[in-house]
Order: C-alpha cells, then structure tokens, then sequence
C-alpha cells in the first residue's frame, strides 16, 4: 500500500503541501489566473491529479462559473477530495483512474499540480499528449513538479528543500537519505528536459512562471 492509498496517510496529506511546497498557495492562486487568460467565466477545467482537492477548492471558489473533471488514480485521495470541496464538489465529475479515465473534451484548460514527477520519463510525453488532445485550440495547460538542473549542484538543491521542510516541522526521513534521495527515487528532470516534453506532446510556447527550490511550474498552449 502506497501512501496515496493508506487512509491514514491520506487524512493527513492535506497539512503537508503548504510546508513541503514554498509558496503553495501562490501556486495554486497563480494556477487559477493562468487558467483564466484562456477559459471563459463557464469554462470546463481538466484537473489531472486531483486527489486531495486543494487546488479544486481554490478554483472552485475564485471561478463560481467553471466546471471540473478530476482525475486521480488513488480513490482515497478522491474522497479526500470530495470533503475538502464539501458542497462545491457538486461542480466536479470525478474520475478513478489515469488520464485515460478523462472524457475526450475539448476543454478550457487544464492543470497538473505535483503530479507529474511520478510519472516514469518514458511515459511522460504520451501523458502529457493526451492532455494536450484534450484541450481546445489554444487552451492553457499549467503544470509543476520537481525539476532540477542538471549537474553536481542537484544535491545542493535537495539539501535546501530538507532544510526548508525541516523549518517547517516536517523533515525528511533522514534514516532513507532526507530529500536527496529523492534524486534515487523519482524520475527528476532538468527544466530543459520538462520543456522539450512540453514541445513533444504539441504544446506551443511553454512559460516557467514559477521557481521554488526543487519544483519548477509552466504554463504552455494547445
């Protein structure tokens, strides 16, 4: 049982992005706008990733017009999601499953918040594409994960979000390695890397709008 499927765990993910993730909440709010230059006052938000509702919640509440389908494989993370929205999540059309669980659209926009640094490298460009198929022409598409530039100063940057976790009463597992073994356990590109992906799946144009330690944001267009 991973993390994303142990109850208990999962009462407990909704503490940990805020204190994980400098600045989260700007993120999430930055997610919103960037969706809004293209989605209309009724548009239908794609949201991959959306166990937990955190950013379903933001966009709920700042867009009393929008409409969201939220995909997420963990069904745990899926009623966290419902609770966390309580009543707006009447507005959502909730998928168990993988981005292939999606109706094919076309939507307004679509978002993929700290997900897409467990997606294998390999299968990150037809993931990425079947969002992109998914979008109306010229729809925005924001995504942010880890991403670290290549060399010997990964493990630096690593060891500065173990600090800042630590500052912030949840530190890493230093027994397991802390945050750098992350760099072992996750697939974590360069921001070259994740833009040439961008470019890959069909998006035009990707834009880093966002850097925070180890997590790396675009926006980019269908």
């Amino acid at each position: 049982m991973n993390g994303f499927d142990d109850p208990a765990a999962v009462a407990r993910y909704p503490d940990n992005p805020p204190r994980l993730v400098p600045g989260f909440a700007d993120l999430q709010k930055m997610a919103r706008l960037l969706l809004a230059e293209t989605a209309s006052a009724a548009g239908r938000i794609l949201v991959v990733g959306a166990g937990g509702g955190l950013e379903l919640k933001v966009f709920a509440e700042a867009e009393p017009g929008w409409r969201f389908v939220g995909v997420d494989p963990s069904a745990e993370m899926l009623k966290l999601a419902r609770r966390t929205l309580g009543p707006l999540a009447e507005r959502v059309d909730w998928r168990e499953g993988y981005i292939g669980s999606a109706p094919e659209g076309p939507f307004d926009g679509a978002s993929c918040l700290l997900v897409l640094h467990f997606v294998p490298a390999a299968e990150r460009v037809a993931m990425l594409a079947e969002i992109r198929r998914r979008l109306k022409p010229g729809a925005a598409f924001v995504v942010a994960h880890h991403s670290i530039p290549d060399g010997p100063g990964r493990n630096v940057w690593l060891g500065r979000l173990d600090a800042f976790a630590a500052a912030n009463g949840v530190p890493f597992d230093a027994a397991n390695g802390g945050a750098r073994a992350l760099g072992d356990r996750l697939p974590i590109l360069s921001p070259e890397a994740e833009a040439d992906l961008l470019r890959a799946a069909g998006f035009v144009d990707p834009q880093l709008f966002y850097t925070a330690l180890t997590y790396r944001g675009w926006v980019a267009r269908a």
